[in-house]
């Protein structure tokens, strides 16, 4: 849907949909992760709170366009939360990028100098990159967005160390491996094997006991704190018998995260290179981890704010579809459940492709697989992200429609940051992925510049009504999917689950040159008053249709 002129200069005109609601969970409609809109920001790109760490480490300004350290920080990505900006926006949590040590050092993949600006560049995964902050500071992010009830997400990496580098030891043979580099071809040429060259490859199929790397026993010992990493971990081995094998040191401390920090769920990278029972273990650690998280005052006062859930994940498997229920091919034809092993949700891969289709087909083929196939789970789809080559709108000519197919679509949202800003995915003189990450475009926001045809803040505010709508309406992602009517188009999601029941009404591609009315039968009776989420406007239904009396190109119909 290509939204007119008219229509976007309409959009900052509607002072009651404009203004920030309050996003505290809906009486009757507690949070489901089946309908969450999550956002996913790399900390580096999004914003600086605190320029005297941009240089951690001597890092050196020398990488190649967008592969250098840009100085966004977890300080910026709090100040972000403090402002309201999530909140309006209706965001339900935040996924951030690997908040862990990265590599010191540069090195070159073949698209010039880069740095682990990105998070998955691991050197100590005990310790917050002093270019992202401290200690302090990750508590301050999840504090903060808790009191917002808004979750955050830890992105993980299970597979790989970071590259090897000047400064930047190889980590011992019995840990990882640094040959064959993956072919991909079959399971064993994609996880028993370097991802790409001079990527490290964690042994995570070992059961054999490895001692700590001599590199890191001597940077925690200069650190002053050996004697306390340890006995951590000689509790960790005592308590849950496992062997002292990579993968377990790995989980103890991606679960510490958890436990120090309250992080509610992960995002699990490169899931297919990695034994799928793997997983499964990382989410009954982590579990525990949260648990143990929520007998602190903290966590009890989060808890008592937004409920008590379980611990989350959602897998990132390249190349996975929705289309493919709960099965993850290789490419030889072996099948994965991962469902089955640990998660909650899968990210999809083939909504890039999938938008190109009409809502009609793409609304109601996902509302198909998630009511048949993967009832009881979800995906997580997303439109653009750090390191899918083909988005869907890279230049972003046709922000609302990206707005609509992402929102709109059954499943989880996945808004990659600047997406409701248009933040173009191209930038002079980049190579490869570095066109995806550019810094947040604040400024452009600010100035409501102009990204095409359209005002980047009027872009912002049309991604806010829908996403509001969505944190306000389970049945937008988790409900059931059924066309009312083709012109214009209009369809009803219902839900019902665990007793919470919600009904809604979307009509698509309304005329601007007058109101028409839409036809809400079987959902809403003639004599109710339903509301308009997009205007804020309230009309009674008639003859099984409604009628707004402000014209808008999309009405978000419900009853409160």
């Amino acid at each position: 849907m290509k939204l007119p002129v008219l229509a976007a200069s309409l959009m900052l005109a509607f002072g009651a949909a404009s203004a920030a609601p309050d996003l505290s969970p809906v009486k009757g409609k507690p949070f489901t992760w089946d309908n969450a809109t999550v956002y996913f920001l790399l900390t580096d790109r999004f914003n600086n709170g605190d320029p005297s760490n941009d240089h951690a480490y001597g890092r050196k300004n020398i990488a190649a366009v967008a592969r250098g350290f840009l100085g966004g920080d977890l300080a910026g990505v709090t100040a972000k939360i403090k402002d309201g900006y999530f909140t309006d926006l209706g965001i339900d949590a935040i996924w951030i990028s690997p908040p862990v040590e990265q590599i010191h050092g540069s090195t070159d993949e073949g698209t010039g100098v880069s740095y682990g600006f990105h998070g998955y560049w691991a050197r100590d995964f005990t310790a917050v990159d002093a270019n992202l902050g401290t200690e302090k500071d990750v508590r301050d992010l999840v504090a903060a967005a808790h009191a917002r009830g808004i979750r955050v997400l830890l992105d993980v990496v299970m597979n790989h160390t970071g590259p090897v580098t000047a400064e930047d030891p190889v980590w011992p043979a019995d840990w990882v491996r640094t040959a064959p580099t993956c072919t991909f071809m079959d399971v064993k040429g994609t996880v028993d094997c370097a991802l790409v060259k001079n990527l490290p490859d964690f042994r995570t199929d070992s059961n054999a006991n490895v001692a700590l790397p001599p590199f890191l026993v001597a940077k925690w010992k200069k650190e002053g704190r050996y004697e306390r990493e340890v006995k951590e971990l000689d509790d960790f081995f005592k308590r849950t018998g496992y062997p002292r094998a990579p993968r377990y040191y790995l989980m103890k401390w991606h679960a510490d995260w958890v436990r120090k920090y309250g992080f509610d769920g992960f995002r699990a990278d490169t899931v297919k290179h990695t034994e799928p029972g793997v997983w499964k273990d990382l989410k009954t650690v982590a579990s525990h981890a949260y648990e143990d998280w929520k007998r602190t005052p903290a966590g009890k006062e989060a808890v008592e704010k937004m409920g008590n859930l379980p611990f989350f994940m959602v897998a990132e498997a390249f190349g996975y579809s929705i289309a493919n229920g709960r099965q993850f091919a290789y490419d030889d034809g072996t099948k994965v459940d991962y469902y089955n092993n640990g998660f909650d949700s899968m990210i999809n891969f083939t909504l890039p492709r999938d938008a190109g289709q009409g809502y009609e087909k793409l609304f109601s083929d996902y509302s198909t697989q998630l009511n048949g196939p993967l009832k009881g789970v979800t995906v997580l789809n997303y439109l653009d992200s750090h390191d899918d080559g083909h988005p869907f709108d890279p230049l972003r000519a046709h922000p609302f429609e990206e707005a609509d197919k992402l929102l709109l679509a059954p499943g989880q949202a996945q808004v990659y940051y600047g997406d409701e800003a248009a933040r173009v995915l191209k930038i002079d003189g980049a190579e490869g992925d570095a066109n995806l990450r550019s810094f947040m475009n604040w400024d452009q926001l600010r100035n409501n510049a102009r990204v095409g045809l359209h005002g980047v803040a009027e872009v912002r505010d049309y991604w806010a009504r829908l996403i509001r709508f969505r944190h306000a309406h389970p049945a937008v992602g988790a409900g059931v999917h059924q066309m009312i009517a083709s012109s214009p188009y209009t369809f009803k999601r219902t839900y019902e689950k665990n007793g919470v029941k919600d009904r809604v009404v979307v009509a698509l591609g309304l005329p601007q040159d007058r109101t028409v009315a839409i036809s809400v039968a079987g959902v809403f009776g003639d004599g109710q008053t339903v509301r308009d989420g997009y205007t804020g406007r309230t009309a009674i239904v008639a003859d099984g249709k409604v009628k707004f009396d402000t014209r808008a190109p999309v009405a978000l119909i419900s009853q409160d």
